[in-house]
């Protein structure tokens, strides 16, 4: 149990920051798994599930889940499978 009421009360926010980081992680992770799915079926339908799926994981970086770079990195690499599978491999 915690000494202090602060150290109570940064237990309580750590746990609510925690659930909610998880939340924002399960569902970047989600929408990079729709994106994988949809170069291996048809690479049409894959550009329009990279800009919703840029926008989570830009809004993952933004809310501190993230890092930058590693926003950056999931946004390059998403982008070029795309792009690899729309010319033709």
């Amino acid at each position: 149990m915690s000494k202090s009421k602060s150290a109570a009360k940064r237990h309580k926010q750590s746990l609510k920051k925690k659930i909610r980081n998880r939340h924002i992680r399960s569902t970047v992770k989600s929408a990079v798994k729709e994106v994988r799915t949809a170069i291996s079926d048809d690479a049409g339908s894959a550009g329009k599930t990279l800009s919703k799926t840029v926008s989570v994981i830009a809004r993952a970086g933004s809310k501190g889940v993230l890092h930058k770079k590693t926003v950056a990195r999931k946004t390059a690499r998403l982008s070029k499978a795309v792009h690899k599978a729309a010319s033709g491999k």
